[in-house]
């Protein structure tokens, strides 16, 4: 037998059709939407607005699956890690950062990941699939149902490549942001990209003001290339054109994400191309040291000279953060989430 297919990986166009197909007026559709996103429906029996043999239909032709909390942790600087089940018994792990004000959501959008950036966990045990929008809608919607967490801030920045799953991932943006959905503002959305170029034009023509991010984290090719294996398909002078569309064309601020490595990427030539790289994209600047991942031997440059570099940057007038890696002691931190029960 088919598996059937979860509400939640239907637009709201595609469910309208479902209902006309079912011959029910147009307004179901918003009825239905009201429950999935805004009302916590967990199943089709309490969506009591509709007919009960309407109700029965839907729970004969869709699913509405609700992700399994198997860990949650708790680290010292408040940063919370939670490792859910899937379905199919995969494992993925969501990332909730707290500062004042601001809770942040960092999402995964595949079950491990193909790229193999070299510092990175997630990519260790390779990719097994990508995540439907149900999948990613769903990291939200249990954290906001079942925790009561105010969330304000939506990074797609966790397991996987989120423009590798790019129809998914956009799928999942457009319900976010539909006001019939979920209503967030697509300024309080990011997407994360190693530099996947028909996915960066794929975001571009959604038309909306999602924040774009790259991951940097090596200015010279030949570095780049080791670091991140995809520089060999899309070569940086290539992926900044088409970031530099993208910001002509949304008229959002970039962001540039840089590992730091000992090393590797730290030098004063290193700064001095990354600082040409943001002004041409008019891009402020995140510096992330690098985390310890089990197996790999990457390390941070020393504190003086993270703080170097920094100032290398400014010196440059490049806005700059030097971001202090949240989450460490509970493996929640950039390149650390895995997804594997015990094993993160």
């Amino acid at each position: 037998m088919k598996a059937k297919q979860d509400i939640r990986d239907l637009s709201f166009k595609e469910l309208a059709e479902e209902l006309k197909d079912l011959g029910e007026p147009a307004y179901r559709a918003g009825q239905v939407f009201d429950w999935l996103y805004k009302r916590g429906g967990a199943s089709f029996g309490v969506f009591t607005d509709l007919p009960k043999s309407l109700r029965l239909r839907l729970e004969e032709r869709f699913s509405l699956e609700s992700l399994e909390l198997v860990e949650r942790l708790i680290a010292t600087d408040k940063t919370e890690k939670f490792l859910f089940r899937l379905a199919d018994g995969n494992f993925i792990e969501t990332v909730l950062i707290p500062a004042g004000k601001r809770n942040t959501l960092c999402l995964s959008t595949q079950v491990g990941c193909r790229f193999g950036c070299a510092f990175c966990a997630s990519g260790l045990a390779g990719f097994k699939r990508n995540l439907r929008p149900s999948e990613i809608l769903g990291q939200v919607l249990f954290l906001r149902d079942k925790f009561s967490l105010h969330l304000t801030n939506f990074v797609f920045m966790g397991m996987g490549e989120p423009l590798d799953n790019c129809d998914n991932v956009v799928k999942a943006i457009q319900i976010m942001n539909d006001s019939r959905g979920l209503g967030i503002a697509a300024r309080r959305i990011t997407v994360s990209t190693v530099g996947i170029i028909p996915g960066i034009e794929c975001l571009k023509a959604l038309g909306l003001q999602v924040n774009l991010s790259l991951s940097l984290h090596a200015v010279r090719e030949d570095v780049r290339s080791r670091l991140l294996p995809i520089s060999r398909k899309y070569p940086l002078s290539k992926v900044l054109q088409a970031c530099q569309d993208y910001v002509r064309e949304t008229g959002r601020m970039m962001t540039l994400e840089y590992i730091l490595l000992r090393g590797l990427n730290d030098s004063a030539e290193d700064a001095s191309r990354l600082a040409s790289i943001a002004r041409r994209l008019k891009a402020k600047v995140n510096l992330i040291p690098c985390s310890p991942v089990p197996g790999l031997d990457f390390l941070p440059p020393p504190a003086e000279a993270k703080k170097l570099f920094l100032t290398w940057l400014e010196e440059k007038g490049v806005k700059a953060t030097l971001r202090r890696s949240k989450g460490t002691d509970i493996q929640a931190a950039c390149g650390q989430l895995a997804g594997k029960l015990g094993k993160t």
